[in-house]
């Protein structure tokens, strides 16, 4: 008999043991993270894992590929029954490995080196795969961007504007840390007027997308891409979907272009959190995310608390530290997520529109309700959440304070527990 981690790899095992802890114990309010269901789990942790299979089903380079082309199928076809509108025919392609993966493939079949693209600027909410020029999308593309106006919403005037002046053969749509709704249609319209493709990047509100809580990019976008953890909770993967006339440029971008051979055993795992999310209790699961994120906004406003935008749409709320009436004036981005982390609550450092520290620093931090909700904490407790996060910040330098927030923090997470048969 073969020994079990715990035997062969005590250092490993122990490792995992206290992440377990930490994810039972603390409160998860990263908005890109959530928990995967124990059936995604077992997927993830299947044999599946051993088998190559480059290719698409029925056209692999290896053999022995009848078993992984049937769950690559399905999780095919489940994808286009989440995410297909009334009159719009999309293909899906599953494999990427992150969502950066599917984006590269996007831009290797849409552009060439040097041509224009045009995005959300990283730190008025855009991601890296945006045309940061730390990213091979600004490396090897001629990325231009956009912003927020002065009320946190996406300029579309200025959209328009840089559209027109830069004639970008790509424009990007979609955020990283951006909480309002994105209107496709709009973006669709300044894409005709100059002859450009549209891309959405929907990583961060798949699940809303799906469960028809936020409009779908479909059929205004030529592509969509997606992560598949996040507001899905799922594995974490990435996925591309596009009109059928640019299905064959994604292939092949996929793979041989942008990857090796897929992750089967991740593929299984999507597959599974695609039917999860087809079920009728995954919007009521979606809907109280919406209405968790929406209470401890309007909380965190009434202490004081200054958000981007003035709220949320979606599922993540930006704390503008620099702005906050009850914030100290010079409480970091980096600090507020240390201080937080200290009492159990963890979430992330973010730049805001008008940055004027650095990335590892910033002013700003991101606050998301998918990972707390799929514990089956509801508005009671986002609220009382809003108050500790208050409490913590207003207080920086308080360790009573900490300890105090921290114990209510592990007791609160023991009242909704996750992977009870863990640990």
């Amino acid at each position: 008999m073969e020994a079990t981690l715990s035997q062969a790899d005590p250092a490993v095992y122990a490792t995992i043991q206290s992440e377990i802890t930490r994810q039972k114990d603390d409160l998860e309010l990263i908005a890109s993270e959530n928990y995967v269901s124990r059936a995604v789990m077992d997927a993830l942790g299947s044999p599946l894992t051993n088998k190559y299979a480059e290719g698409l089903p029925k056209r692999r380079y290896y053999g022995g590929c009848e078993f992984v082309d049937e769950v690559e199928n399905i999780a095919r076809r489940r994808a286009r029954e989440l995410f297909m509108v009334a009159g719009c025919d999309i293909g899906v392609n599953v494999q990427p490995h992150a969502g950066a993966q599917a984006n590269q493939a996007v831009y290797l079949a849409a552009l060439k080196p040097g041509d224009t693209l045009l995005g959300l600027d990283l730190s008025h909410g855009g991601h890296l795969t945006h045309g940061s020029p730390v990213n091979s999308s600004g490396k090897l593309y001629n990325a231009v961007h956009y912003q927020v106006g002065a009320d946190g919403r996406i300029d579309m005037d200025l959209v328009r504007r840089r559209a027109l002046e830069h004639r970008p053969k790509l424009i990007v749509t979609g955020a990283s840390a951006y909480p309002r709704i994105i209107d496709f249609e709009a973006f669709k319209v300044i894409a005709d007027e100059v002859g450009a493709l549209l891309m959405a990047d929907i990583a961060h509100i798949a699940g809303m997308v799906a469960t028809g809580l936020h409009p779908s990019p479909f059929p205004h976008c030529d592509f969509v891409t997606t992560t598949t953890h996040k507001t899905l909770r799922g594995p974490r993967g990435g996925m591309v979907m596009a009109k059928r006339e640019h299905m064959p440029s994604i292939n092949s971008a996929v793979f041989p272009g942008n990857q090796g051979g897929p992750l089967m055993h991740c593929i299984a795992a999507k597959a599974v959190a695609f039917g999860e999310a087809l079920r009728p209790e995954f919007k009521s699961y979606c809907q109280q995310v919406l209405d968790n994120a929406d209470a401890m906004a309007d909380r965190l406003m009434s202490r004081g608390f200054a958000l981007v935008s003035g709220g949320t749409d979606n599922h993540l709320m930006l704390i503008d530290l620099a702005s906050s009436a009850s914030a100290d004036a010079d409480l970091t981005g980096k600090q507020a997520e240390h201080i937080l982390g200290l009492a159990g609550i963890t979430v992330n450092k973010n730049t805001v529109p008008g940055e004027q520290r650095s990335p590892m620093v910033t002013s700003g931090i991101r606050v998301g309700t998918p990972a707390m909700t799929t514990r089956e904490m509801g508005v009671t407790e986002s609220v009382q959440i809003a108050d500790w996060i208050a409490d913590i910040l207003t207080s920086a330098g308080d360790d009573a304070l900490q300890v105090r927030v921290k114990a209510e923090v592990t007791g609160m997470c023991r009242r909704f527990p996750i992977y009870s048969d863990l640990g």
